[in-house]
């Protein structure tokens, strides 16, 4: 492996604060050319899952004292991992990626990316202009085609902005490298916390997940493989889409709690007082009105680690707006990269900030559990799909594309697991470091299903 094959895993690596010597024992075996598109994305899933698996095998190697396990990583498992919502199968059918009324559509001087997979962001696009719900999609396609395509691209944006909607402007270039690609913030106060020996790195830690759709998901799932006990926490009016659950709920159990009740925020607070790690993916200030401010959270847990993401980064005038992968995609001018021959707007081959953001996120905690066994100080960490965004387009070298002793088929990395939903075929999990487990302890419970308490 050559330095530059290296780069951008030791890019990462440096970033979460890692030691620079142990980036040499990280490899990769080739599988042709995966996660095809202008911009480097096989490069970058490869080493936001390398920089996870040298987290967990450092993790690992200082809990039982013995030297870092090799970690070698597949670009074959990560390229399906990578799109593990389109490989999933519940009972055999498939689950739809996008609504359709997300999408490209052009404007009167451009095009936009409106994104309406949930019910109350349709809701609010429909209503932001001033389209009435028939419920009948082909007519709505219509509608709403005709309507976006007499307005310019900013006014439309701006418009669905205001109803709390979701549409973005397609950039027609790529966005500056203003965002890092991770904040860490020590906080003292805390006392030293070594964690016993064990067969999976993160055994016998606690993790609180407010997270939803897949980034933080994709973290927290992660973290659960590596033996993390891992609690998602959601709102009971805020739905989860179900496939979406079955497919980053693995390892997870899944429990419903309303912070703005007495007998709902007690649970929280049990639950807050034995946990390790509390991960959140939501705009910048959305949680502190019930407590859950990092500032708040550490100063109620010492030593506690608080990792959060969100989709357009920490400061600045988006802010505070609503994101996803797509979303963001259109608004750095990644879409415009990616645009076909004909100049409509592009995608790349996976939800690679999505997914990306989330192992690094994983990498992160990781290596904060690390550092906090002998100096018992909190972290804070901050991640962005906008900061992921402008690694990709800025900082990440394209590498030779190496051919492993087999093409590439995604059914390799496939596996079936019975579940509370049925009979799921699903991606396997690319970490891999040396001993590295090959699945998931269990299967996801039904979101919302699980009792407010640790296993």
């Amino acid at each position: 492996m050559t330095e530059t094959e290296n780069a951008a895993v030791a890019h990462a690596w440096a970033a979460l604060g890692g030691r620079d010597d142990l980036v040499t024992g990280v490899s990769y075996v080739g599988a042709g050319a995966v996660l095809p598109s202008r911009l480097p994305v096989r490069e970058l899933a490869r080493a936001t899952v390398g920089a996870a698996s040298l987290a967990a095998a450092e993790l690992l190697a200082l809990r039982n004292g013995v030297p870092v396990p090799a970690v070698r990583v597949h670009e074959g498992a990560v390229a399906t991992a990578f799109v593990s919502e389109r490989h999933l199968r519940i009972d055999g059918r498939t689950s739809p990626s996008f609504a359709p009324l997300s999408g490209f559509w052009q404007a009167s001087d451009g095009w936009v990316r409106t994104h309406a997979n949930y019910p109350h962001h349709r809701e609010r696009l429909l209503r932001a202009l001033g389209i009435a719900d028939t419920g009948r999609d082909q007519e709505l396609v219509e509608a709403l085609s005709k309507e976006l395509a007499s307005r310019p691209a900013r006014e439309i944006q701006e418009t669905v902005h205001a109803a709390d909607g979701l549409a973005v402007a397609v950039a027609a270039e790529p966005a500056p490298a203003g965002h890092p690609l991770v904040e860490r913030r020590r906080v003292d106060g805390g006392d030293p916390r070594p964690l016993a020996p064990a067969s999976l790195p993160a055994e016998g830690v606690r993790v609180l997940d407010l997270t939803r759709v897949t980034a933080g998901p994709v973290a927290s799932r992660t973290l659960a493989l590596l033996g993390a006990d891992v609690l998602r926490v959601d709102a009971p009016w805020l739905r989860e889409d179900e496939d979406a659950h079955a497919d980053t709920g693995q390892g997870k159990r899944s429990t419903l709690l309303d912070l703005a009740t007495p007998e709902d925020g007690r649970a929280f607070e049990a639950l807050l007082a034995e946990a390790d790690v509390v991960v959140t993916a939501y705009r910048p200030g959305a949680l502190d009105r019930h407590g859950l401010s990092p500032d708040a959270l550490l100063a109620r847990r010492p030593g506690l680690i608080v990792a959060q993401l969100c989709a357009w980064g920490w400061s600045g005038p988006w802010a505070d707006r609503r994101g996803f992968d797509s979303l963001v995609q259109a608004g750095t001018g990644i879409s415009t990269i990616e645009a076909t021959a004909d100049g409509r707007p592009g995608a790349l081959p996976a939800q690679a900030l999505d997914h990306g953001t989330g192992y690094l996120l994983a990498a992160a905690v990781l290596r904060a559990l690390s550092d906090r066994r002998t100096d018992g100080a909190g972290r804070h960490l901050r991640f962005s799909l906008a900061g992921t965004a402008a690694w990709l387009t800025h900082g990440i070298v394209p590498t030779p594309v190496h051919t492993g002793t087999d093409d590439y088929d995604p059914e390799a990395w496939l596996t079936d697991t019975p579940s509370a939903y049925g009979s799921l075929r699903h991606a396997v999990p690319p970490i891999g470091y040396e001993g590295a487990p090959a699945t998931w302890r269990r299967a996801p419970t039904r979101w919302g299903s699980d009792r407010p308490n640790w296993a």
